[in-house]
């Protein structure tokens, strides 16, 4: 198992099967009402675009848009189930574009099938953070497959030459055997999904597969936002994720009205040769609109073997679409995009880290040595839109700015799961320390930013981080080459405090177009502008980035409060 602070899915909900306005009192058939707060003007108009992406089954932008609401306004029931509902029509249409999906689709066997549903619910017995509820998994799964059969990669792939009628009698014999089952432990689990695969397949003539498949896969995303099954093409990403290298282009797509925005560019990657820059938009690939294809479907034709190459089509602002072939190479993904002086006459120097992999640790030595030979003598971190990654890399880069003291420590529902990360004396780091955040900064981020803040080893700037608080591991199958991404454990800061759902709060909250608010005592005499733009070669960078330009401040007020 590899311990993985997983960065955010893309597709985050929590779990919610159905919502009901009505609440059964005791073992009478009694119903009271429970009345909801109305939804607010600017939650309807969420709602209503979303149920306009709905339409056009363009589930990866109606997830991105309820998932950005449910951050903004938590705790609102029709949000949640239909950013719950908009999840799983999502999966369904990510898993059918992904080729080694489809191969296990075809060539696992029954038994197989179903022995890899066992090998699952073993795993989340086993491992899950908090005890799983055997029956609520079933119920999960029976409300995924009931979703996939009106789901077109389903339909096309499972349900040819099956009529409305069928298809209709088929539901109401599903949710009667799914309704009727006691289920309390994981056998049985097994034993009523195989009942309605056999019941499927008699009915529909839909190999038990498929059947099996779509039950796991809705109980795994149903536990958290962040558990999940992973196909064997999924498993693989992850471990290059892990080791910071993969064969493609190099480039980070989003779904954004019906092209695919390129939101970063891995510099010296095939992209970045064919000149694609960040903010781009392709509009085709492979010979394919990109109207009719979604983010994983885009990905799946733009991936392939080293040396091949790919044809897209790609603008830039408002200019005639151009056509580009680019060659799949290796892609190195830096975990360092940044490190320069930024003040030299000052001394303040700037490192971006992007992420928390297996090559961090040594990108990083790298990187302060530089700085040092050139000159530092105070160190800004930004960490805003970084992810996360391995936990175990984050507690390796706190503990080069920590002498000593507890950095993160983990609990879990087994006591294989509790750790405490302490920090070592030896290779410390001694230069003063600004860290940069922001809401997208999650996970293996804030075990650092948090590590720092309550240590008080530098000053945190920003806005308060995403509050990712939870360690996934990852466990390979050894059917199909497949594996599961399970929550395990929750993390906490030296102090104690969780970060789920609550995150770093900075220690200089910086509002945009604002001044910074100081949490800390306040330094007299210490508000300092920045000097004339031919010293400070960023001066004009910062004037336009309100939280770097704050962590400039801070970075000079700390050197002036050790002379």
């Amino acid at each position: 198992m590899t311990r993985f602070g997983v960065a955010r899915h893309r597709a985050k909900f929590f779990g919610v099967l159905c919502l009901s306005l009505w609440l059964l009192v005791g073992a009478s058939s009694a119903q009271l009402k429970i009345k909801l707060p109305a939804p607010t003007p600017e939650l309807e108009t969420v709602l209503s675009e979303g149920r306009t992406l709905e339409t056009q089954n363009r589930w990866s932008e109606a997830v991105s848009l309820y998932e950005e609401a449910s951050r903004k306004t938590p705790g609102q029931p029709a949000l949640e189930e239909r950013l719950d509902l908009a999840k799983l029509h999502y999966d369904i249409a990510r898993r059918y574009a992904d080729s080694t999906f489809r191969k296990n689709l075809v060539t696992l066997s029954d038994s197989e099938a179903l022995d890899l549903y066992s090998q699952v619910m073993t795993r989340v017995s086993t491992h899950y953070v908090q005890p799983p509820d055997w029956k609520q998994l079933v119920d999960r799964g029976t409300l995924g497959l009931s979703v996939a059969l009106y789901e077109t990669p389903f339909v096309e792939t499972n349900l040819v030459n099956v009529d409305a009628d069928r298809l209709a009698l088929f539901r109401r014999q599903l949710q009667q055997a799914a309704a009727n089952r006691q289920i309390s432990n994981r056998n049985e689990a097994r034993d009523t999904v195989a009942q309605i695969a056999r019941l499927a397949q008699s009915q529909l003539d839909v190999r038990p597969a498929a059947v099996v498949f779509e039950y796991l896969c809705a109980a795994l995303a149903g536990l958290d936002e962040y558990s999940t099954f992973l196909t064997a093409g999924q498993l693989a990403d992850i471990y290059s994720q892990i080791d910071g290298n993969f064969v493609g282009l190099g480039i980070e797509l989003k779904a954004q009205d019906n092209a695919l925005l390129i939101m970063n560019v891995i510099p010296g990657s095939p992209a970045d040769k064919a000149g694609i820059k960040r903010g781009d938009r392709l509009t085709g690939v492979s010979g394919r609109t990109t109207q009719d294809l979604n983010t994983d479907q885009a990905a799946e034709l733009l991936q392939g073997e080293v040396g091949t190459s790919v044809e897209v089509m790609a603008v830039t602002g408002d200019a005639a679409p151009r056509a580009l072939v680019i060659r799949r190479d290796h892609v190195e993904v830096p975990s360092i995009e940044s490190d320069r002086l930024i003040d030299a006459q000052s001394g303040v120097a700037y490192l971006k880290l992007t992420c928390f992999q297996k090559t961090t640790t040594g990108d990083l030595d790298a990187a302060l040595w530089k700085l040092y030979r050139q000159g530092m003598k105070s160190l800004i971190i930004d960490l805003r839109g970084n992810p996360g990654g391995l936990l175990t890399s984050s507690v390796e880069v706190a503990d080069k700015f920590l002498e000593q003291g507890s950095i993160v420590s983990t609990r879990g529902r087994s006591p294989n799961e509790d750790f405490n990360y302490t920090a070592h004396r030896a290779g410390t780091w001694r230069v003063p320390l600004v860290v940069l955040i922001d809401g997208e900064s999650a996970s293996a981020s804030e075990i650092f930013a948090g590590a720092i803040r309550d240590h008080r080893r530098g000053t945190v700037v920003g806005v308060r981080s995403y509050g990712k608080g939870s360690v996934q591991g990852i466990f390979p199958l050894t059917i199909g080459g497949t594996g599961v991404r399970l929550t395990t454990a929750k993390f906490y800061s030296p102090t104690g405090r969780p970060y789920s759902r609550v995150g770093v709060e900075p220690d200089v909250l910086v509002r945009a177009a604002e001044k910074p608010i100081t949490r800390l005592s306040p330094v007299a005499g210490s508000e300092l502008s920045l000097v004339h733009d031919a010293a400070l070669g960023i001066a004009e960078e910062s004037k336009e980035d309100a939280i770097l330009e704050a962590g400039l401040q801070v970075a000079r007020q700390q050197l002036a409060r050790a002379k």
